[in-house]
């Protein structure tokens, strides 16, 4: 016969412990010993047992709920999947520091670059699920890769929480200062009158840069030579010294070249003109008609994350992004401000994942 007694006597004994006791664990582990070496009826045992364990199961669900209403209270992860300067780097960088102030907790930048990104996203789709390591991911970590790398070491779509989008802008394409090619129609007349002759530089085979120019070249019907770097500086290096015939970027990371004069823009990408390049024809202007495609920035969570942590991240992202200074920053870099919700972020990479597959079959590309 059960002793109903000695269980309710130590339900008493138990919650008094689970109070003294702020990790329920331990309390779990404390309890359990004591019923072990006091109990001797067997069945009171097992069934205490399975009354301790639901009780503390709803303890660690509300000791877990707990942290995550108080969320943050430690400083942040921002995984940044490229190279300290480049474009991603300095809307990353922008971002922390304002989000230090608004969170009240340090968001500490990482660069993690390699394999167009991937090894950064994998990081963080490999990162506890808690809100404290978060990365920015882009048209080329969540678009371009998933087509072009045959194991890619995470699910764009199922590793991962989308919290909002960030930014979208263009890509410019770039000549030397003192190159003979004043317009698209001369760099296309040009290279088909002197086949191997022409080139282009890129940030790596299937990146965005690459795949910008490799899509150009299909419509265009220009002879260019692909020539990938391992990074867009050195292929802005290149393109500055006149070593490279053209090379088609974001404007992000163009931009203080042009500014400087170092290199002269030719087209944009969109189908309407950058505010910052509004001198500037876009391709479709140019002649290569229909030519339209854009990157994107965005903020994103290993899976698993708690709804809560997601929806004050965008809440966050979403207040930061409509701050005056930010905005005139992101305009300045060539990107257009764009925000949106975790649902249409997941909406936009899943699209966007088809589109560049697509591109990626035109172009050939494949992962070095």
């Amino acid at each position: 016969m059960i002793e109903h007694f000695e269980i309710l006597g130590l339900l008493q004994e138990w919650y008094r412990i689970v109070l003294s006791i702020s990790n329920p664990s331990i309390a779990f582990a404390y309890i359990y010993r004591k019923t072990k070496n006091n109990m001797k009826n067997l069945i009171a045992r097992n069934v205490a047992a399975t009354l301790l364990a639901s009780v503390c199961a709803g303890l660690l669900c509300a000791s877990a709920a707990a942290q995550t209403a108080q969320w943050p209270t430690r400083p942040i992860k921002l995984v940044i999947p490229f190279g300290a300067g480049g474009g991603t780097d300095v809307i990353g960088r922008f971002l922390a520091q304002k989000f230090t102030e608004g969170l009240g907790q340090t968001v500490v930048v990482e660069n993690r670059p390699g394999a167009g990104g991937s090894l950064g996203s994998a990081e963080v789709a490999r990162a506890p699920a808690d809100g404290y390591t978060i990365l920015i991911g882009s048209s080329s970590t969540h678009g371009i890769n998933p087509g072009i790398y045959a194991k890619l070491p995470y699910d764009p779509l199922k590793d991962f929480e989308p919290i909002g989008l960030i930014a979208t802008n263009l890509f410019v394409m770039s000549v030397p200062k003192d190159s003979p090619v004043k317009t698209v129609a001369d760099l296309v007349r040009l290279s088909q009158a002197s086949p191997g002759q022409y080139n282009y530089a890129s940030s790596g085979n299937g990146t965005t840069s690459h795949l910008a120019a490799a899509l150009f070249v299909s419509m265009s019907g220009a002879k260019l030579t692909h020539i990938p770097y391992k990074s867009n500086v050195p292929g802005l290096t290149d393109l500055m010294a006149g070593r490279v015939a053209m090379m088609l970027d974001n404007i992000t990371a163009m931009q203080t070249q042009i500014s400087a004069g170092t290199i002269r823009p030719l087209a944009t990408t969109g189908l309407k003109r950058n505010a910052v390049l509004k001198d500037v024809p876009t391709l479709d202007e140019a002649g290569v008609k229909g030519y339209d495609l854009r990157g994107w920035f965005c903020l994103l969570a290993p899976a698993g994350t708690p709804a809560a942590v997601v929806t004050k991240l965008n809440q966050e992202l979403v207040r930061v992004i409509a701050l005056p200074e930010v905005a005139e920053k992101l305009v300045a870099l060539g990107a257009d401000p764009e925000t949106s919700s975790p649902q249409e972020l997941q909406a936009l990479i899943a699209s966007e994942m088809i589109k560049y597959k697509k591109i990626i079959d035109i172009a050939g590309a494949k992962a070095d």
